[in-house]
């Protein structure tokens, strides 16, 4: 919303594209040679070192987390006079109303097949050639921001390095990249490091593949299914995949993963038990900047908020609706943890003033999509500024509540209601009395807001569509998938536009 800059042309698809944030991070140019013919050398540890750096898109606001999350239920992005109006990019995603020529849907399309094609450079480096761990890094890679591009889109466009830079690139299906991934992070899973939970788990380890290995098969039901103008239909959650799913979640917790006793010590530097995978480039400012109000201590940019309802899903004894704020007086003490709602105090205990209309600043539940003032508004603080750290990109929680889930879908529903009340009591919640879909969904949404995954869960629980919140009310089935940008249709012969846009 703040700075605007244009990006590189990226020749892997043929196709520029720029990028509109606020805590903009300047693209790490890969070392390589590479011309017309298709001739490619580069330097694998200076390449996979790029690949790492360039995971830092997903701790920015707009692009792809904004794909994830402002398009779901647990977010809402009000325009409150003329900030954070944007041309109506924010509005479009919350009312699922975007088309082919969408800022985000171009930009996110492009910055993530740009570090797929990265990810092929390290592969093919020989300047020096990656050794078996580098590889299996790339690897791991490669399948992480490819399954980004089938999730969102349905087809990703692949170009091997020695292809020519006038070779239209091919185009995998939702199967094929499926299997593509899949066979990654097999290949992978041999040579990746065993390490345990740590804030400072910024490589990928086996825990990560792990990790993604259960993701893919706990929604590869939604990945082999038609999606047409009708939408997604025949959805199986196959008996077997899901065995696979515990199975891999298992792997997990058999490195020393755990669920950590303090919720938001996930996202600090001292975070213990549930890191799996975290950004090592920058640190999340972009996640409380987007939500604090003008004139929280640090001042934010007054934006996203949650909705009601939402909110609603939370018992007050459970830590994840949020802690009170110290206001001892040190730094940023004056900021809860989770939800902020109701009227804000300073560091030093005083009443926080609004300097728009002069008047103490106390957040409501209500917010209109459009024409919001600045107080309204259930915010969120997952990342604290006070104690901060990397941008966690994969947890165990979500691994954890994966294999529940699992065993609901394998009719183990009592071996999966235990799992989630064991989770629902580390997080000061009452054990839930019986378990479904809606129970299940419920829960995720509870302990993942606001990390770049409701999307995902709601596509798979089948409300992500054709359901209904407050201000979204259009139910057309194919907006599962999002659009193949119009630059990229023109650019590459070989993608095909998904059906009902």
């Amino acid at each position: 919303m703040k700075y605007c800059k244009n990006l590189s042309l990226f020749l892997a698809l043929g196709v520029a594209y720029s990028s509109c944030t606020d805590l903009q991070v300047d693209e790490v140019e890969s070392i390589v040679t590479e011309n017309a013919s298709g001739q490619f050398t580069g330097d694998a540890s200076a390449l996979l070192e790029s690949a790492y750096n360039q995971l830092e898109t997903f701790r920015n606001q707009d692009g792809v987390y904004s794909l994830y999350d402002h398009t779901s239920d647990e977010m809402i992005p009000p325009t409150r006079g003329t900030d954070w109006g944007d041309n109506g990019v924010w509005r479009l995603l919350h009312t699922q109303n975007w088309d082919a020529t969408h800022q985000y849907v171009l930009s996110s399309w492009n910055i993530l097949n740009s570090r797929v094609y990265t990810t092929n450079q390290v592969l093919a480096s020989n300047d020096p050639a990656p050794n078996p761990q580098q590889l299996a890094e790339a690897r791991f890679l490669r399948a992480f921001y490819m399954w980004h591009v089938m999730d969102l889109y349905g087809q990703v466009p692949f170009r091997d390095v020695t292809d020519g830079v006038n070779v239209d690139p091919k185009v995998y299906n939702r199967a094929e990249a499926f299997d593509f991934i899949i066979a990654d992070l097999e290949a992978a899973l041999p040579d990746l490091a065993v390490t345990g939970p740590s804030a400072e788990n910024v490589t990928a380890t086996k825990a990560a593949a792990n990790a993604m290995l259960a993701r893919m098969y706990l929604n590869k039901g939604v990945y082999l299914s038609t999606v047409d103008e009708a939408g997604v239909s025949n959805i199986v959650f196959d008996p077997a995949d899901m065995a696979k799913v515990i199975a891999y979640a298992d792997a997990v917790t058999a490195d020393g993963y755990s669920l950590e006793p303090d919720y938001y010590n996930n996202f600090t530097s001292s975070a213990q038990a549930e890191v799996i995978f975290a950004s090592p480039q920058g640190s999340p400012e972009n996640r409380y900047f987007m939500t604090l109000h003008y004139d929280n201590n640090p001042s934010g940019w007054n934006g996203f908020t949650t909705l009601a309802d939402f909110y609603a899903k939370f018992e007050d004894s459970d830590i994840r609706k949020g802690i009170p704020a110290k206001k001892d007086g040190s730094e940023f003490s004056g900021i809860a943890h989770g939800f902020l709602l109701g009227q804000q105090y300073s560091d030093s205990g005083t009443v926080i003033i609004n300097s728009r209309n002069n008047q103490p600043l106390a957040f409501t539940e209500d917010v209109p999509l459009i024409g919001a003032t600045t107080e309204q508004g259930i915010r969120a603080i997952k990342y604290h500024p006070a104690d901060k750290d990397h941008y966690v990109l994969l947890r165990y929680a979500d691994v954890y509540l994966m294999k529940a889930e699992a065993m609901m879908r394998s009719n183990d529903i009592a071996g999966a209601l235990a799992t989630v009340n064991e989770l629902r009591a580390v997080r000061g919640a009452t054990p839930l009395g019986a378990l479904d879909e809606a129970a299940m969904l419920d829960e995720r949404g509870r302990e993942l807001y606001w990390e770049g995954i409701r999307r995902v869960d709601q596509v798979r629980f089948g409300t992500f569509a054709t359901g209904t919140w407050a201000y979204k009310d259009n139910t057309e089935p194919f907006r599962v998938l999002f659009p193949i940008p119009q630059q990229a249709l023109d650019s590459n012969p070989n993608l095909v536009q998904n059906p009902g846009y």
